[in-house]
């Protein structure tokens, strides 16, 4: 693994750490499921665009 995958690994694991600790402090008074979902759905989309970039020159020989 290069340098630019470790960061964009570690945003990775950021991004893990943030959608488990924001709904139990920060969201935690929002009586409303989508709330957190909402989170959830965003972080995810996230996390799906970097997976893109990550693997989109896969198997191409530069």
């Amino acid at each position: 693994m290069n340098l630019n995958e470790e960061k964009w690994a570690a945003f990775i694991l950021l991004i893990l750490f943030i959608s488990y600790i924001l709904p139990y402090t920060v969201l935690s008074n929002v009586a409303k499921w989508y709330g957190s979902f909402l989170l959830w759905t965003f972080l995810t989309l996230i996390v799906i665009v970097i997976n893109y970039i990550l693997t989109k020159n896969w198997g191409k020989e530069e």
